[in-house]
C-alpha cells in the first residue's frame, strides 16, 4: 500500500472516530436535557401536592393565622416558578437533534386532558381551505368525511376538514395549523396578555387566574405557568439578538436594583442588573435596547461576567463592584469609566431641600448653604448640558470644552476650597468627598463626546422593576429571576422603541417558529415598527 493511500485511510479512520465522539457527546448532552427535565417535572409536581395539603389544611382547620395566608402565597409562587421551568426544560429536552443521535424520550410530565371552554364564549369560526384532490394519487373524486376542531382561548375555532378519497381510499387533509406553545390551547394573544400582564403590570399569575375564573374561564395556576415557560423558550432566540445588540455599543448605561428572592422560611435580597444602550443623545444610528441580567447577591463578579469580552464606555454610579472593570490589566482592554453626575447633586440636593425642610418644620436640620451652593453650579453644568443633547459626538465634545470646561475646573476649585475648612464628620463634607474622590470618573465627560453627564438611561430602565416589587413582593427563585430578567429585557427594548408591548408580544409569538434564523431580525421590536408601519400604508 502507497504512503497516499494509508494516509487517506488513517484519514477517515480519525473522521469516522470524530464523528463516533460527536454522536456521543450529542447523546450525553440530550440525556442529561432529558434529566433537567424529570428532576424539574418532579419539583413542580412536589410544589403541586404541597400547596394542595395546605389548601386542604386550611379547609379542613379553618383560615388560621396570617403566617398561615403567607404561607401559601409562597407555595402558589414557588409553584409557579418550578411549572415554568419544568416547560423551558422539557421544551429543551425536545429540541430536534441529528438523525444519528438517539432521539428523545416522551414528556418528562403526565399531563391531564384539557376540559373545552364555556359555551358563553363567543367563537370565530375559521376553516382552512380544503384539498381539491387526493393527497396519495392526485384524484378528484374525494368525499368529505368530516372535520378537526381545535380552538384557543381568544377563542378561535380552527377547522380542518377530513375527504377520502374514491379512488385509493387515502384521507386527504390540511396540516393543523402552527400554535405558539406546544398543546396550543392559547393563542398569541392571550399569550402576550398572560406574559405582559405579569412582567409589564407586575400581576402575579394566581391573581391573573382568580381574574379569568370571574370571568367564567377555569385556568389553573400551572396552566399559566407552564404557557409561561413554553412561551419564554419560544422568545429565546431574540433575547439572543439583543442582548448581541446591547453588547456591540460603544457607550452602556449600567446600574442594578435589589430583588427579594424567596428562601427556606426567609428571603434572600437577590440583584436585577440592567445595561442599556441609548445612542440618541450623541446622535447615534443604533436604535435603543436594554439587557437585564439576575444575580442572588451584589459581588463584583456579576458585571465583570456580564461584560466579559466587551470594552467602552460604562456610565455608572460609584458602586466599587464596578471597579474590576476599570483595572489597567483588565482583558481584552479596561473599560472607561464615566460617573453619574444625578448620583452626586443629589447628595447636595438633600441637605439643600427647603422645601422639605419646610415639611418637616421644628424638627428639620438647617438648610446648608454650602450644599444649596453646590447644587446651583452642578445645575449650571446640566443647563449648558441640556442645549447639547442629541448633537453628534465630536460637536457635543466642542462645545463642552468651549462652554462646560470652565464650569466644571470652576466647581472642583471651589469644593476643595471649602472642604478644607470642614470638619470631616459634616454631611457636605461627605457629599463633597463623594465627587472629589473619584474626580477623574465625573470629568471624563470632558473627554469623550459620547459620555452622558447622568445614568439615569439605566434608572429609569429599573423604574418598572421598583413599582412591581409592591405588587409582587419577591422572586420565586433563582430561576424566577433569570425568567424575569429575560421578560424585561423584550417589554424595556420594546417601549425604548416606542413599541406596545403587548401588541408586539402577540405578532411575534404568532410569527416566529415560521420565520427562518437569517431573517428572524425583522421581529426586533426597531424593524417590527417600521415593517407595520409600511404595511398600514
Amino acid at each position: 500500500m502507497s504512503d497516499a493511500a494509508e494516509e487517506i485511510q488513517a484519514l477517515r479512520a480519525a473522521l469516522a472516530a470524530a464523528e463516533a465522539r460527536s454522536i456521543s457527546a450529542e447523546a450525553l448532552t440530550l440525556e442529561a436535557a432529558r434529566d433537567r427535565a424529570v428532576l424539574s417535572g418532579a419539583e413542580a409536581l412536589i410544589a403541586a401536592l404541597r400547596l394542595e395539603i395546605e389548601k386542604l389544611r386550611r379547609a379542613l382547620y379553618g383560615a388560621g393565622s396570617e403566617r398561615k395566608a403567607r404561607l401559601l402565597d409562597q407555595l402558589e409562587l414557588q409553584l409557579e416558578e418550578l411549572e415554568a421551568a419544568a416547560t423551558e426544560d422539557e421544551l429543551a429536552a425536545q429540541a430536534p437533534a441529528r438523525p444519528s443521535t438517539p432521539a428523545p424520550l416522551g414528556p418528562a410530565r403526565r399531563r391531564t386532558g384539557r376540559k373545552p371552554f364555556p359555551a358563553h364564549l363567543p367563537r370565530e369560526r375559521v376553516v382552512i381551505a380544503a384539498p381539491c384532490q387526493c393527497d396519495a394519487c392526485g384524484s378528484g373524486r374525494i368525499v368529505k368525511l368530516g372535520e378537526d376542531i381545535t380552538e384557543t382561548l381568544e377563542v378561535i375555532q380552527t377547522v380542518r376538514e377530513k375527504f377520502s378519497c374514491r379512488d385509493c381510499e387515502r384521507i386527504s387533509q390540511p396540516p393543523a395549523p402552527f400554535h405558539p406553545t406546544p398543546r396550543g390551547w392559547a393563542g398569541p394573544n392571550l399569550l402576550a396578555t398572560i406574559l405582559f400582564e405579569k412582567f409589564g403590570q407586575h400581576q402575579p399569575l394566581n391573581r391573573q387566574a382568580e381574574r379569568y375564573a370571574r370571568e367564567g374561564v377555569e385556568l389553573s395556576l400551572s396552566t399559566l405557568a407552564d404557557q409561561v415557560g413554553a412561551a419564554t423558550a419560544a422568545l429565546a432566540p431574540l433575547r439572543g439578538l439583543i442582548a448581541a445588540h446591547v453588547l456591540a455599543a460603544e457607550r452602556l448605561h449600567g446600574d442594578d436594583t435589589p430583588v427579594p428572592v424567596l428562601a427556606k422560611g426567609k428571603t434572600d435580597t437577590g440583584r436585577l442588573w440592567v445595561y442599556v444602550r441609548d445612542d440618541r443623545p450623541f446622535a447615534g444610528g443604533a436604535p435603543p435596547a436594554a439587557l437585564y441580567r439576575f444575580s442572588r447577591d451584589r459581588h463584583g463578579e456579576h458585571p465583570q461576567s456580564h461584560l466579559a469580552g466587551w470594552s467602552g464606555i460604562l456610565q455608572t454610579d460609584a458602586y466599587a463592584g464596578f471597579g474590576g472593570l476599570y483595572a489597567a490589566d483588565r482583558q481584552p482592554e479596561p473599560i472607561t469609566e464615566a460617573l453619574c453626575w444625578s448620583h452626586a447633586r443629589r447628595k447636595f440636593f438633600e441637605l439643600a431641600d427647603i422645601a422639605a425642610s419646610a415639611r418637616r418644620g421644628k424638627q428639620a436640620p438647617p438648610v446648608s448653604p454650602i450644599a444649596l451652593e453646590a447644587v446651583t453650579r452642578i445645575d449650571a453644568i446640566f443647563d449648558a448640558e441640556r442645549a447639547i443633547n442629541g448633537l453628534a459626538a465630536k460637536a457635543r465634545l466642542s462645545a463642552r470644552r468651549a462652554d462646560i470646561t470652565l464650569l466644571v475646573a470652576d466647581l472642583e476649585a471651589w469644593m476643595r476650597r471649602e472642604r478644607a475648612a470642614l470638619s470631616r464628620h459634616a454631611p457636605v463634607a461627605k457629599a463633597m468627598d463623594y465627587m472629589l474622590r473619584r474626580w477623574d470618573g465625573f470629568a471624563g465627560v470632558l473627554a469623550d463626546g459620547r459620555a452622558c453627564l447622568t445614568n439615569n438611561a439605566a434608572e429609569r430602565a429599573l423604574r418598572g422593576v421598583a413599582i412591581g416589587r409592591k405588587a409582587w413582593l419577591f422572586a420565586g427563585s433563582d430561576r424566577g429571576g433569570d425568567r424575569a430578567a429575560f421578560m424585561y429585557s423584550l417589554i424595556a427594548t420594546a417601549k425604548l422603541n416606542d413599541v406596545d408591548p403587548q401588541a408586539w408580544l402577540a405578532d411575534v409569538l404568532g410569527r416566529i417558529a415560521g420565520t427562518p434564523m437569517s431573517q428572524l431580525d425583522k421581529l426586533l421590536p426597531w424593524n417590527w415598527s417600521q415593517t407595520t408601519a409600511s404595511q398600514a400604508a
